[in-house]
């Protein structure tokens, strides 16, 4: 269990209306880690990825970047207990 991760995300930028979130749920499922990702009402998009670290490090350096119309300015990363309570990657609201 000491390779599993978990971490909850803000990205900040130009995240909306970007097909963020889209992106983000295909990059996820393409790593093979589980979570949820979802737009905040401040124009700022918020994801939880569970999995190996290596894997959970690997979408956090996507969500850097994003999807191509992104402009990511900023990441929050906070690091909390793996739960396994994910079996999926999906979009929330």
């Amino acid at each position: 269990m000491e390779n599993k991760a978990r971490a909850h995300v803000i990205i900040s930028g130009r995240v909306q209306g970007v097909c963020y979130r889209l992106e983000t749920q295909r990059a996820a499922k393409g790593i093979g880690v589980s979570g949820w990702v979802r737009n905040r009402f401040d124009g700022t998009v918020e994801a939880v990825f569970e999995g190996d670290k290596k894997q959970v490090n690997q979408i956090i350096e996507w969500c850097g970047k994003g999807p191509s119309l992104s402009v990511v300015s900023n990441l929050e990363i906070d690091w909390e207990s793996y739960t396994g309570e994910f079996k999926d990657f999906d979009i929330t609201y």
